[in-house]
């Protein structure tokens, strides 16, 4: 953890749950006391609003992604002043699903990302390598080009997220070593840092990839590990809890 940041426990509820089920597990959270971190979920977009109405201000709401333009001829994409409107405070972007299956460059996450501080809202902007860029030795600087590439100006001022989630270990319930994830995660502090000066310091980075119960104190409690951007486990509300508790 960064001393003095409150760490952010983000759940990535991806293309998963009925309207029956999401409402269910965004109760079954908001339940839960109040703890030292802050929660986060991010449903479907055809969920947000059910699901906003369940979570009851207790938990922070997000979405997955949004489009870079504020409203115009988008078939099927959905704006960040949409998202606001919905009651979301936080927007996911640049996953490296987005990035694989819909060919997102880091141009593209940055436009969305602008478009997600010109509507008030909060960026949670993912990075990670592939293993073949792990393994050929060239993990942080594909990153650090990620994060060059992809976060806009004002994004330390209006409190911007990193995500760093190595892209091998995304569903696979793989992890990389501690001492991995804790030199990825100093590498990153000291990109923000560069960027934002004194502000990049105290800025959120999560780690995401296969983080359960079962392992997230241990992850959490290394050097700038702000937090977990949670995938399987945020489905399961005890799962998800369990983690934050580890905070």
């Amino acid at each position: 953890m960064t001393p003095g940041v409150r760490p952010l426990i983000a759940g990535n509820w991806k293309m998963h749950g009925t309207l029956a089920a999401a409402r269910e597990l965004a109760a079954g959270v908001a339940a839960a006391p109040a703890g030292t971190a802050e929660l986060l979920v991010c449903p479907p977009f055809l969920h947000l609003l059910p699901v906003a109405k369940a979570l009851g201000g207790a938990v922070a709401l997000g979405a997955q992604d949004c489009h870079a333009a504020a409203k115009g001829a988008h078939t099927g994409d959905v704006s960040a002043p949409m998202l606001a409107d919905a009651g979301a405070r936080y927007v996911i972007l640049g996953h490296s699903e987005r990035r694989a299956d819909h060919g997102e460059s880091d141009a593209v996450v940055l436009a969305k990302a602008e478009a997600v501080l010109a509507a008030g809202l909060v960026p949670v902007v993912c990075v990670g390598e592939s293993e073949a860029q792990r393994v050929s030795g060239e993990a942080e600087g594909v990153v650090a080009a990620q994060l060059a590439g992809s976060l806009p100006e004002g994004f330390a001022a209006a409190g911007g997220v990193v995500a760093y989630e190595p892209v091998w270990a995304i569903g696979t319930g793989r992890t990389p070593t501690e001492a991995d994830i804790a030199a990825m995660h100093a590498r990153i502090r000291a990109e923000l840092q560069g960027r934002f000066g004194e502000a990049g310091g105290k800025l959120r980075i999560l780690y995401g990839g296969s983080v359960k119960p079962g392992n997230a104190k241990a992850i959490l409690a290394l050097p700038h590990v702000d937090g977990a951007l949670v995938g399987g486990a945020s489905l399961v509300a005890a799962d998800f809890l369990a983690i934050a508790d580890a905070a």
